[in-house]
């Protein structure tokens, strides 16, 4: 079998291109379904499938569940979540709600999903990721000052990260049985950029033990775990929590030769956004038959601006030459 590819259209463009605001989204779903039948152009011009109308890509209703108020700028920024840890004693008043559906934002966001399956029935049932990797929510939670938690107060750290890791669970089951969506053993993934922050000696401890508990507590049938801030160093801990396929999309620290040399597992590539930008239609080409010598379960990239459409349309043919 040739390798495997994905190619997609940024949520940015597909905005711009409609002249709508990325909070719209989120939000409007007359906006939503306008702005993909728009990109249904785009998608035709590079000769791709058109993408189906979603939910803009939200992180955030795990910890907007918890209790953290999210910002929705109007411009192209990405939401923000305000962490809601202020000092480390608050971790000891921690408690999970009683309803984790409750919060506004939640609310308006399983409005705009019913509105959106009422127009389009084929669209995903998803108003976002169902929680960041434990470690990426303990730090929502609390801001920077988690890293140096397991340092200073190791006991309350793992005290964090407990929380997150169950919460996570249980936040997940519950909006899955909202969304009529089995609980059952399934595919799981984590996303979990922070959880490179800490070095293999504290990784072991304070990472290892509550991806445990989210992909058990899940029912992983297989483990996808998304991290972009691994290095080498931390590799071979990917074998021991049983990682079946790791993405490290933007990691800065892995090359593909490194992955294929070290990576216990099979991995993914992401040709960056930078990439497209800075380099020629030929040297996007060499570098895509570089990646596809390191054996990689799939190469992705997206068209995220207008005049990357005929690089875009060159990484296609290259791909689908190798396919």
């Amino acid at each position: 079998m040739g390798q495997q590819y994905h190619c997609g259209i940024g949520e940015h463009l597909i905005a711009q291109n409609a002249g709508v605001a990325m909070h719209q989204l989120h939000f409007d779903t007359d906006a939503i379904v306008f702005a993909y039948k728009k990109a249904e152009k785009i998608a035709e011009r590079i000769g791709i499938k058109s993408p189906v109308p979603h939910l803009a890509g939200f992180a955030y209703p795990h910890v907007a569940s918890l209790g953290c108020e999210i910002f929705f700028p109007e411009d192209a920024e990405e939401p923000r979540p305000i962490p809601i840890i202020k000092t480390p004693s608050d971790i000891n008043h921690l408690k999970e709600p009683d309803n984790y559906l409750s919060a506004p934002v939640i609310q308006k966001k399983l409005q705009t999903l019913e509105k959106l399956l009422e127009k389009v029935p084929s669209a995903p049932k998803s108003i976002g990721h169902l929680y960041e990797g434990p470690v990426t929510t303990a730090m929502l939670l609390m801001g920077e000052s988690f890293l140096i938690l397991p340092y200073d107060d190791p006991k309350r750290a793992h005290k964090l990260l407990e929380f997150c890791a169950k919460s996570a669970v249980n936040y997940a089951n519950t909006i899955r049985n909202k969304l009529g969506i089995p609980v059952e053993p399934c595919p799981v993934s984590i996303p979990d950029d922070f959880a490179g922050m800490f070095p293999p000696s504290l990784f072991e401890e304070f990472v290892l033990p509550y991806w445990e508990i989210l992909y058990s507590g899940m029912q992983a049938s297989e483990r996808y775990l998304h991290s972009e801030l691994l290095r080498i160093e931390h590799l071979p801990l990917l074998e021991k929590a049983n990682i079946n396929l790791f993405d490290p999309s933007s990691d800065q620290y892995l090359t593909p030769e490194i992955l294929k040399q070290h990576c216990p597992c099979e991995f993914t590539l992401l040709i960056k956004e930078w990439e497209i930008a800075h380099l020629s239609i030929e040297e996007l080409e060499k570098l895509y038959e570089r990646y596809a010598e390191s054996k990689p379960q799939s190469i992705s990239f997206w068209l995220c601006f207008f005049e990357h459409e005929e690089k875009i349309i060159a990484l296609l043919k290259k791909a689908r030459s190798m396919s």
